[in-house]
């Protein structure tokens, strides 16, 4: 099993988390479908993706569930309600196979104080986040439904060509527009040749013709 140095060191962090942070941290890995954290709760710990992909969620007022993004490493978990000192601003799951290092917030305290190293990294973390989440809103607003759900059926399957149909609400609700659209466009997916649709399941058959409607996959 890997561990926690050989993790820091490839990805360039060990300057980040000095010898005190890293006898603080423990590795723990999550299935498919398990969440890391779910929206609401207090905030304990600040994770550190280093293996896998996360699905990002946020339910609103009225019961309506919208999927933000999805995590790849390196990626943090938890850093902005560190920050703010706030409960859990959205629920985050395991889409594949994840490892993260977690550390508490209590161990964080000294080191968000002294620690300039491990503050320019909270930082540059928290304001790419921001960034990407202009880019997805741009996204949404300018390319077609076709476009943005193959570029989602192409991030929900890493790994895999298959993809589980009751997934598709969450398509509809990330790419911004409704599930009798997304039925739709699928249909032509078929009609076309990439896809190969069940009543579970979706089955990638033309990758390449996918990424091809795509150009690039903005959900990654």
């Amino acid at each position: 099993m890997t561990d926690i140095v050989t993790y820091l060191e490839r990805y360039q962090l060990m300057h980040v988390f000095d010898a005190s942070l890293r006898k603080a941290m423990h590795i723990q890995t999550f299935a498919p479908g398990e969440a890391l954290c779910r929206q609401g709760d207090v905030a304990h710990e600040l994770y550190l993706l280093v293996e896998g992909k996360l699905k990002i969620t946020h339910m609103s007022a009225t019961g309506k569930r919208l999927v933000l993004s999805f995590k790849h490493p390196f990626d943090l978990v938890g850093d902005i309600e560190f920050v703010r000192k706030i409960d859990l601003m959205n629920t985050v799951e395991a889409v594949t196979p994840v490892t993260v290092l977690r550390i508490a917030y209590p161990d964080l305290e000294e080191a968000r104080v002294h620690h300039s190293a491990f503050l320019l990294f909270l930082l540059e973390t928290i304001t790419k986040k921001f960034e990407l989440k202009s880019h997805t809103l741009s996204f949404n607003l300018l390319y077609p439904v076709e476009v943005r759900l193959a570029s989602y059926l192409l991030s929900m399957t890493p790994n895999t060509d298959a993809f589980a149909s009751k997934e598709l609400v969450d398509a509809a609700d990330l790419i911004g527009t409704s599930y009798r659209h997304v039925n739709r466009v699928l249909r032509q997916f078929v009609d076309d040749g990439l896809i190969r649709r069940t009543q579970h399941t979706i089955e990638i058959i033309d990758r390449d013709g996918l990424m091809e409607r795509v150009g690039e996959s903005i959900y990654e």
